[in-house]
């Protein structure tokens, strides 16, 4: 076996997949945030296990919490990928309440409460991910650089401008990239020594040494005054120890500028999904040497249909700059620059633009929709509009700071 293969098969993955994402709401109204669609035929999370099954790394515990059904459903559809016969695994671990009458009050915590999964396992390291950022990466070079480097933590880091790093953790480093310092979402970013203008921000990708991992959160559940949180307590504790490094972010997505994403709000998750239907988008989703794997279930070709000439009735059914997904049906209707998930109908005469039509979306005849996001199964009446009246808009629906309009799953929206 190779020293590289040895390696990363004494690295168990633990991915944190029990968020909340209040930021993202309502698209979170019924699901986690890794369980939220992108892309038309991908969920969040696909991302991260994509990176790991590219990264050959197959034995992964996902943590999970928060309104895991859809979640879980997705993973045992899609996922259901590995081998037990060669120590292949992805496995699906709500919270336990080993340690007590609680759900999981931080990361660092939902690691603590599954302390029995590294008992069992035994890894010489953990590699603990985060199921809800948009990235390609190669986690074998990151585990590679910190066996290498003999640290008991790596922190995986991506650069960004100072004036945008305030929303992240920002870690400060030396000249050999040994972590220093970190600020949980600072005012004033402390930027990398020689460059003035970038600061170095925390991805959520954590190579740990499993003696010290363990030895860090036991130490972390005995205090009171921390919110048991990686980011804000873990790293920090652990810094003035030494033996902390960075890795600096590799991008697999192999463009000019680096692609890591926390679509946390509803406007970043909409700006990287129109991202998608652009003619040289920034996120290749077309790279068959780093394939982003997923379910997709046995829908029929999409087509379009109609082609009509004024005097037969004008109708045609056409999509422009836009995904398509299988199983869609554009029958007379046009959609413009959007992204048309499985199973989505566009009827006669409607008009989408700008938008994001989740699973089994159906917009009825003459109907108009713009820069809006509708979750699954909604059907919109004909003639109805969405996203010409920003009052109105606002009357009915949930709309971001910049105007875009949500539909949550379940909506029922009334003719006239």
């Amino acid at each position: 076996m190779s020293p590289r293969r040895q390696v990363l098969r004494e690295t168990l993955v633990m991915v944190l997949a029990g968020g909340q994402g209040e930021r993202l709401y309502p698209l979170t109204k019924e699901r986690s945030k890794p369980a939220v669609p992108f892309g038309g035929i991908y969920r969040i999370v696909d991302f991260t296990l994509s990176n790991c099954v590219n990264s050959d790394l197959r034995r992964i515990f996902v943590l999970t919490q928060y309104k895991s059904h859809s979640l879980e459903r997705h993973l045992k559809m899609g996922w259901d990928k590995f081998d037990a016969e060669f120590g292949e695994y992805l496995y699906t671990v709500p919270p336990q309440l080993r340690m007590g009458d609680r759900w999981y009050l931080g990361t660092a915590d939902a690691i603590y409460q599954n302390l029995n999964l590294l008992e069992d396992e035994r890894p010489e390291r953990v590699l603990i991910l985060s199921g809800d950022h948009v990235y390609k990466m190669d986690y074998a070079e990151m585990i590679s650089a910190h066996t290498e480097s003999r640290a008991a933590l790596t922190v995986a880091v991506v650069e960004t401008d100072v004036a945008h790093a305030s929303s992240f953790g920002v870690l400060q480093v030396d000249g050999s990239d040994r972590i220093i310092g970190f600020e949980e979402k600072p005012s004033n970013p402390t930027p990398v020594p020689g460059r003035a203008d970038i600061a170095l921000i925390n991805m959520g990708v954590y190579v740990f040494e499993t003696e010290s991992l363990v030895r860090a959160i036991i130490e972390d559940a005995k205090r009171t005054d921390t919110q048991h949180d990686f980011g804000r307590n873990i790293i920090p504790s652990m810094v003035p120890q030494g033996g902390v490094q960075a890795f600096r972010f590799v991008d697999e997505n192999r463009k000019s500028v680096k692609y890591w994403r926390d679509i946390g709000t509803i406007d970043s998750y909409y700006e990287a999904s129109m991202d998608l239907v652009s003619v040289e988008p920034v996120f290749n989703l077309y790279d068959r040497s780093w394939p982003i794997r997923t379910y997709v279930g046995p829908h029929p070709p999409a087509k379009m249909v109609f082609a009509q000439t004024p005097e037969e009735g004008g109708r045609r059914g056409e999509a422009l700059d836009s995904l398509v997904a299988p199983g869609v049906i554009v029958s007379g209707g046009v959609a413009r620059r959007s992204i048309l998930s499985p199973r989505v109908r566009i009827n006669s005469f409607a008009n989408v633009e700008d938008s994001i039509l989740m699973d089994g979306v159906e917009v009825g005849r003459n109907a108009r929709v713009r820069r809006a996001i509708v979750d699954k199964y909604i059907k919109i009446p004909a003639g109805y509009s969405i996203g010409f009246d920003p009052a109105e808009d606002a009357r009915r629906f949930v709309t971001s700071a910049q105007g875009v309009v949500v539909i949550p799953k379940g909506a029922r929206l009334e003719e006239g």
